[in-house]
């Protein structure tokens, strides 16, 4: 699915973040920033050992906050390392701190001037946020950022199941009814 707004594209896609060939990819990473399991995994296993050197020279990476790193053996340039929120229920401020890892990974990619980026959907694994109000919140703030000024001509959100995919399709159709111009591919 790719949805137009302004002079950006969104697009929703199965497939393997780690192959993406973007000016940067997002990291589901954890505080620690040395690698972990699911997406964060298979981002240091497949970038190499750079990304960890890099990782540990930065020093780890607060919940709701991003850095970014070079992207190793990845078709990425660089790796933007996110750290999403554990789901406790909904009341220790998950939504804002999962709004605020997008925003930040935007506000990376925007200084750094790239104009692509991938996303997978942060939390949605091992923190166990809930899909459908994880995924309206990561759209909406995809949609804020590119609703202003941007250099990203091209964001992604890359999926590995087709659960995500379906539950990003739903969120993003009930968030841009009449809002951005629609074309489904």
């Amino acid at each position: 699915m790719k949805v137009n707004v302004g002079k950006s594209m969104l697009e929703l896609v199965e497939g393997d973040i780690t192959l993406q060939k973007v000016d940067a990819i997002v990291n589901a990473a954890n505080t620690t920033l040395l690698g972990g399991g699911g997406v964060d995994g298979a981002i240091h296993r497949a970038g190499g050992p750079s990304i960890l050197q890099e990782c540990k020279k930065i020093g780890g990476c607060a919940t709701g906050d991003a850095v970014i790193t070079g992207g190793g053996n990845l078709p990425a340039r660089h790796v933007i390392h996110t750290v999403g929120p554990v789901w406790h229920g909904g009341s220790q401020r998950e939504p804002a701190l999962l709004a605020s890892a997008y925003a930040k990974s935007l506000a990376l990619a925007a200084a750094r001037t790239l104009t692509s980026i991938a996303f997978p959907s942060i939390s949605t694994g091992a923190y166990g946020y809930p899909l459908d109000q994880a995924a309206g919140i990561a759209l909406a703030a995809v949609l804020e950022h590119l609703s202003g000024s941007t250099t990203l001509s091209i964001v992604r959100f890359v999926f590995f199941n087709r659960m995500t995919f379906e539950a990003y399709t739903h969120a993003l159709r009930e968030l841009c009814t009449g809002t951005v111009d629609i074309s489904y591919k």
